[in-house]
């Protein structure tokens, strides 16, 4: 749909493909420390070339984060300061056989731009500079001040943020914050997200003997990989409800205004089969609630991996002597990490497992904007200026980032608007957005940073 905006879009868009391709082309796997360095420093001078102030955080360790600012024009409403949260760091771009295009090399083929991290979550960076820039050659100028927090860990649990945010609250203070999220669902309505789940992620593991041992002693013998997929079971039952006592008490009840949101969230559990291929019923098939309460409202309890005894081809007797597993716990408002830790480890040893290990390697609180906030409704409409009647305001994402601390240090509503689609495949091979959706994220921002700047 053409709109006031569209031409000017495209034009500053095209013009500044060159620097956005040469971002993407950094290749900032977080998890590997590989190009951190190089792609913070790009950061800050992309923020510099676009007119804003910007500079580098390492004092507290860590990746670097990038700090910006971009002044409100002469006519802008200075007393105004909307924060953009973003991160530069991407995932791993295994597995490389899946993919169609070569993983860090920009590939446009039927309007879809293709690269590892363009979706999650360059081009929401790019989209909101191009977004600045335009409303900085208008006659106004900004609306408002814009500060960014660009980090370099978000791939890997954010394990630094909180202590710069804690740090630098001074620094990052702003009346509210758009997040990095946000896209269309499977049936092309655009989603904003007021919150978003935490998670508890543990390594567990148990060894039952020195050695591996001849599978002939089976017969006596109890190993590891038995020992430790019963203690796994033991924390989920065949309904999928989470079985260990205390689970469920951690939670914060929702609200009857959180609750009316999600019943209002669509879900088409076919659309989701298809898009995934998936073999097995949905397991909200066997829970007392709905998949939309399950994605927003309920924690999760997922085995996220296992290894134990031979792998490989052909055939190895053996009992293992060790078995490894990686949980991964989401969790929402009023669960904290290591309280779901407890639980766990206060289960495992009222069940006989006391000889399984767990770890807590990496944990983050939930965080929900309050849905009465100004500030939802100001992003609510001036999404359907762009995107139309039907929007998607779901209280919290299904996913996790480090949202929790950016609510208690800086005190700011947070709502997440982004570039992406349902086949996006963020952190998937052949990674990508639709060149449209990208316009449009540049059209939802300047529309959102002059409804925001607003005069009272």
């Amino acid at each position: 749909m053409e709109t006031e905006w569209t031409t000017k879009i495209v034009e500053t868009a095209e013009k500044n493909q060159g620097p956005f391709f040469d971002y993407l082309r950094l290749q900032s796997v977080s998890t590997q420390k590989r190009m951190i360095p190089e792609t913070a420093n790009y950061v800050k001078q992309l923020i510099e070339s676009f007119g804003g102030e910007a500079k580098l955080l390492e004092d507290l360790g860590g990746h670097p984060i990038v700090y910006g600012f971009f002044k409100a024009g002469q006519n802008g409403n200075a007393e105004k300061t909307l924060l953009f949260y973003n991160h530069y760091d991407v995932q791993p771009e295994d597995p490389l056989n899946e993919w169609k295009t070569e993983p860090f090399e920009p590939t446009i083929k039927d309007d879809i731009l293709y690269c590892r991290g363009v979706s999650d979550n360059k081009a929401n960076f790019m989209s909101r500079l191009n977004a600045i820039q335009i409303l900085s050659e208008s006659e106004d100028g900004l609306p408002c001040n814009i500060k960014f927090l660009v980090e370099g860990e978000e791939e890997i649990g954010s394990p630094t943020i909180d202590l710069y945010l804690e740090k630098y609250a001074d620094l990052f203070a702003a009346d509210a914050c758009i997040w990095e999220a946000g896209s269309k669902d499977n049936e092309e309505r655009f989603t904003i997200d007021a919150g978003i789940k935490g998670i508890a992620y543990f390594d567990a593991w148990v060894d039952s003997a020195e050695v591996d041992i001849h599978s002939s002693k089976g017969a006596v013998v109890n190993n590891a990989a038995w020992r430790l997929t019963h203690a796994l079971s033991s924390l989920r039952n065949a309904d999928h409800q989470v079985t260990i006592d205390g689970f469920y008490e951690l939670m914060t009840p929702p609200t009857e205004l959180e609750q009316s949101f999600v019943e209002k969230i669509p879900f088409n559990g076919e659309k989701l089969k298809e898009n995934y291929g998936l073999k097995q019923p949905l397991i909200t098939e066997k829970t007392t609630w709905s998949p939309q309460a399950a994605l927003i409202l309920y924690p999760t309890m997922t085995i996220s991996g296992m290894l134990s005894g031979y792998t490989g081809p052909g055939s190895k007797t053996v009992l293992p002597r060790r078995a490894q597993a990686k949980i991964d716990v989401r969790l929402v408002p009023g669960m904290d990490p290591e309280d779901v830790y407890d639980v766990i480890r206060r289960h495992w040893d009222a069940q006989g497992f006391s000889d399984i290990e767990l770890k807590l390697i990496t944990g983050e609180k939930a965080f929900r904007t309050d849905l009465t906030d100004p500030f939802v409704q100001t992003v609510l409409e001036s999404a359907r200026k762009v995107y139309g009647e039907d929007i998607v305001l779901n209280p919290n994402s299904p996913g996790t980032g480090p949202m929790h601390g950016f609510g208690e240090y800086l005190s700011v509503p947070i709502l997440g608007s982004g570039t992406g689609w349902a086949k996006s495949g963020a952190h998937a091979p052949n990674e990508n957005v639709r060149l449209q959706d990208f316009y449009q994220g540049i059209e939802h921002m300047i529309i959102l940073l002059k409804d925001f700047g607003e005069k009272e």
